[in-house]
């Protein structure tokens, strides 16, 4: 009679390697969390960024105008001068693990026959948006502004259809229309730009000030497309540095672009004049100028931190989720009036925002349930080499 304990034969090594790949199973499973949770913070960082650099930006921008200012190409010059600050950044050590740093080795770095004309591109693009923009806040309240600011949603959705592969959704396609009809309220009324100043301007002006805010608004949704192309087409990697140095490169341009054209129009010349009667006084103008130069570079740096982590649209987004915290910070400090066509136009606007961020929670949600489905594939082919 046979032992049929005989056999049960034991293979050198099997139970080694089960225990190994129990361990690698854990060690993958508890890797994306870490990333995910390094993912989240790092978002959180450059949201704060956009958040409070484009409201203080704005506020400060618009209290020039207010208290004596009148140099659009300074207010303009202001928006990008501020880069040297960043440059201390580019000192801080890659804090990317091995894998990663591995992975940006292989990946062939761009050539600067291709870099200076993107760069330069960027920049002048740049200045001339800064300037559009200026003008608007010169013309019209910060409340208006800023609801009008919302429009560029609508046209970096348009931009990243053609230029991203951005899909359209239903919810997109009604964040889109209630952006629209947003704007479109305040060309019917008649804003009260005066607020904390002697200031008052036309119709007409009013209306100047409207469409500049509305071209700039185009226009940094183009650049947002652009700048998110970039990433995928000429660079193709993600780091802090890149980051940085993409910063700097573009307001350098700017910067140089915004100041040939303040020497070139004269304005110069009226600037010590402007700073000697400015309401809040000498000191306060050059703090003023320097807040502004500042906050904007920190809107920056978040804005494109966010284009390398998500997309052009969702920095986007992030922007405009600042749109109730500049009117209502003007109406406190800048004694801005809010009537009932403000009120529907930001109701409207946080609607077509809501809009939006439910439809990016309705992919993130696609995208954990295929990779649910992904994982219980992989499970089930492990176990069945196993038996």
């Amino acid at each position: 009679m046979v032992d049929t304990s005989v056999l049960q034969c034991h293979v050198p090594g099997e139970e080694a390697r089960k225990e190994e790949t129990s361990d690698n199973e854990n060690k993958s499973k508890a890797v994306p969390s870490l990333v995910q949770y390094k993912w989240w913070i790092q978002i959180s960082i450059y949201s704060t960024f956009v958040l409070s650099g484009q409201a203080i930006g704005t506020l400060l921008g618009k209290l020039y105008f207010n208290k004596g200012g009148n140099s659009i190409w300074l207010a303009s010059l202001v928006q990008n001068i501020g880069f040297p600050i960043l440059i201390p950044f580019l000192l801080i050590p890659s804090l990317t693990n091995k894998s990663e740093q591995n992975r940006d080795v292989n990946i062939k770095k761009p050539s600067i026959f291709v870099l200076i004309p993107l760069y330069i591109s960027l920049g002048l693009f740049l200045a001339g948006n800064c300037m559009l923009y200026s003008i608007g806040q010169l013309y019209i309240s910060v409340t208006t502004y800023t609801l009008i600011c919302t429009s560029q949603l609508g046209f970096n959705s348009l931009f990243s259809f053609f230029l991203n592969k951005q899909k359209f959704t239903p919810y997109i396609v009604n964040s889109l229309v209630l952006l629209t009809i947003s704007s479109s309220l305040l060309l019917l009324q008649n804003d009260d730009n005066s607020g904390y100043s002697n200031k008052k301007y036309s119709k007409k002006k009013y209306i100047i000030g409207f469409l500049c805010t509305l071209a700039a608004s185009a226009g940094y949704g183009f650049m947002l497309s652009i700048t998110q192309l970039a990433f995928q087409k000429i660079f193709k990697r993600e780091s802090f540095r890149l980051i940085i140095e993409m910063t700097i490169y573009e307001s350098l341009v700017a910067t140089l672009a915004n100041l040939v054209v303040l020497f070139a129009s004269g304005e110069w010349k009226i600037l010590n004049k402007e700073m000697n009667e400015f309401e809040l006084g000498k000191k306060s103008y050059v703090l003023n100028l320097i807040g502004t130069a500042v906050s904007w570079q920190a809107f920056t740096v978040g804005s494109i931190g966010l284009i390398f982590k998500v997309s052009s649209l969702f920095s986007n987004v992030i922007s405009i989720l600042g749109v109730p915290m500049a009117p209502v910070f003007s109406m406190l400090f800048l004694h801005e009036k809010m009537n009932g066509v403000k009120v529907i136009s930001m109701v409207l606007a946080m609607g077509g925002f809501l809009s939006y961020m439910y439809q990016h929670y309705l992919d993130d949600l696609k995208k954990k349930s295929e990779k649910n489905v992904s994982s219980n594939v992989s499970e089930i082919s492990l176990t069945e080499r196993s038996s």
